[in-house]
């Protein structure tokens, strides 16, 4: 157990907050053998239809541990291939908010950076704060990226932006990141919460066999081959056609009324 990953869950959300608020919750082995553990749980938990990913404090996350870098103590391994095999574990939390058979939410506010940067873009929709401030920062320690952050920031704003966005590292506002496509929604600070969570408990309380399939479309998507996403729709569409959910939502607009989801 560790204090620097708290998690919660309410009315089907699991929240999980970056908890080392001093440093802009910097990214620490134990945070991240926390937040692996907790993921593959919670992606296996049917209790659970949304996570939530979230800071303390006033920031999201500053990535990597900078005094950790200087002192040479980050990746502690004695070889290259140790130091690598390390990182990519790190990195399944990185996997584990894109691929999990349910949404995931990355609420952000203030600093979100470099691998921090990298988890919030890992999510499938970010929820951001007017105080937000990004910036991949890779360059500015003089390390090429981890976390998956080249492959999301591609997908997102193509390979000529994301490559601006990698090399020279500006730090973008939430306007600005809003106006790329790298937030979702933007609201007042004050509201961030209540507005994330009423999008959370949604999505948590929805068709959760539907939505499952939805996420595996979109995965494919960015990467298979048109006949094959055809196919791969094909199948979810007519398998989700087949839920309880679909049914009572079928019935529900007959009868002018909202559905109740059941999540079968």
């Amino acid at each position: 157990m560790t204090d620097h990953l708290l998690e919660s869950v309410d009315n089907g959300v699991a929240i999980l907050t970056m908890n080392r608020p001093d440093s802009l919750n910097a990214l620490s082995d134990e945070m991240l053998t926390a937040m692996l553990e907790a993921l593959d749980r919670l992606a296996r938990d049917e209790s659970v239809g949304c996570v939530v990913l979230t800071g303390a404090g006033r920031g999201f996350c500053a990535g990597g541990d900078v005094k950790a870098m200087a002192a040479g103590t980050e990746l502690a391994a004695d070889t290259l291939e140790g130091k690598v095999a390390k990182l990519r574990h790190a990195m399944e939390t990185s996997r584990l908010l894109h691929e999990m058979a349910k949404p995931t939410i990355a609420m952000v506010r203030g600093p979100a950076a470099g691998a921090g940067l990298s988890l919030a873009l890992a999510c499938d929709l970010r929820i951001a704060s007017d105080t937000l401030k990004m910036t991949t920062a890779f360059a500015n320690v003089g390390y090429s990226g981890d976390f998956g952050g080249s492959w999301y920031l591609t997908q997102l704003v193509g390979t000529a932006k994301a490559r601006e966005l990698y090399y020279l590292a500006p730090v973008l506002d939430a306007g600005q990141a809003q106006a790329l496509g790298l937030v979702n929604q933007v609201v007042a600070d004050a509201e961030l919460e209540a507005t994330t969570m009423a999008v959370a408990g949604r999505l948590a309380n929805g068709p959760r066999v539907a939505l499952a399939y939805m996420k595996k479309n979109m995965n494919a998507a960015e990467q298979g081959a048109f006949h094959a996403q055809l196919d791969l729709e094909a199948m979810h569409h007519s398998r989700a056609g087949m839920t309880e959910d679909h049914k009572e939502a079928a019935a529900a607009f007959v009868e002018k009324r909202a559905p109740v989801f059941r999540g079968r």
